[in-house]
């Protein structure tokens, strides 16, 4: 007997969207696991995932149908599988600050529509999947407002903090509401080699005392976060998943470390360069440094962690265990509510939801 669908909405159908809607298609008929964390979560495929309802502001995908919103530039993504048409029309959201002003002379916004918690709840929506531009401060607290007044759980792919802060964390938990945040990590990306290299340094007792992490990239994210002020969440959120496990947890200086974006750069379009290094002090003293230069298709590298993160929130809201989202958070998200260890926790989702492998 098959799994009723879970049925999402994605706000924000930019480059990541445009990854999770064709990863949708592309795993749908379960022909290979090959490039899934988790085949299986509590259960439910990759092929019980259904999207209802999807928003967005930009005047040329509003309207559309999502398979085709999807493509529509300024998306520049990888297209690695063919979308039939899914009879989803991409509706208006609101704007408030979710286009930066390098970003505004590439797109005319339609106007704002009050009818988000109105559509979430025709939808039949569960859960809510924020892809909204980084530094969409207002915007994301707009929405995370909207998914509790339509009581529709809220995965929170940016880095603004919602999980993380506690005011927020209580309303959702106060009007139990399913919330995972913030700011989702890619399946192998920049953040995650990084963590690992810092976690690597910290079991086999070398000392990190100086690393940075630069990224640069051609997609709207990069473009929007050469404002500096869109930037800081970001920087927090990167660099916290690193510190938070370097030194047995005692962390760094911050004189000595820097992660972030650092640069535009249109030619490389959805891909990302990450050049990171790390400096420590080794047995007797002595000096140890690792350099690693990394690149990845951001969007589709952070589709499949989303897909987990949807099977997870499934699985722990249907047995009403709100309480083990924080873990799936530790594990999926950059800024979790609560941090945690990377293995230990794998470890305690495995146990909790049987994952079949």
């Amino acid at each position: 007997m098959s799994n009723p669908k879970i049925k999402v909405a994605i706000l924000g159908v930019g480059n990541c969207a445009s990854s999770f809607v064709q990863g949708l298609e592309y795993y749908k008929d379960e022909k290979t696991e090959i490039g899934l964390i988790s085949d299986v979560i509590g259960g439910f495929k990759v092929s019980d995932i259904q999207i209802v309802a999807a928003f967005d502001i930009n005047k040329d995908k509003v309207g559309k149908d999502i398979s085709d919103a999807i493509f529509v530039e300024p998306n520049n993504t990888s297209k690695f599988c063919e979308v039939p048409n899914l009879n989803i029309e991409v509706k208006p959201g609101k704007t408030l600050d979710g286009v930066g002003k390098f970003v505004k002379e590439l797109i005319t916004t339609v106007d704002d529509s009050e009818e988000i918690v109105k559509e979430l709840k025709e939808s039949k929506a569960e859960i809510l999947i924020n892809l909204l531009p980084v530094g969409s401060d207002e915007a994301v607290k707009f929405y995370a407002q909207c998914a509790i007044d339509a009581k529709v759980g809220f995965i929170n792919c940016i880095p603004v903090f919602i999980a993380r802060d506690e005011e927020w964390y209580n309303k959702f938990r106060d009007n139990k509401v399913p919330l995972i945040g913030d700011d989702i990590k890619s399946q192998v990306g920049a953040t995650i080699v990084h963590r690992a290299l810092a976690q690597l340094f910290s079991d086999r007792g070398v000392e990190l005392k100086r690393s940075y992490q630069l990224n640069v990239g051609g997609n709207m994210d990069f473009l929007n976060m050469l404002e500096e002020d869109r930037l800081e969440t970001k920087r927090t959120s990167k660099t916290s998943s690193v510190t938070s496990v370097a030194n047995k947890g005692k962390g760094m200086d911050p004189d000595n470390v820097r992660i972030g974006p650092s640069d535009y750069v249109k030619w490389l379009e959805d891909r990302k360069k990450a050049f990171i290094r790390l400096e420590g002090e080794a047995f007797g003293g002595v000096p140890l440094n690792i350099e690693v230069q990394l690149e990845v298709w951001d969007s589709p590298n952070s589709a499949g962690v989303v897909i987990d993160a949807i099977r997870y929130m499934k699985y722990f809201t249907d047995k009403g265990d709100l309480d083990s989202l924080d873990l799936v958070s530790a594990w999926l998200m950059k800024a979790p509510a609560k941090t945690a260890k990377d293995n230990d926790t794998l470890s305690k989702l495995h146990n909790l939801t049987h994952i079949e492998d």
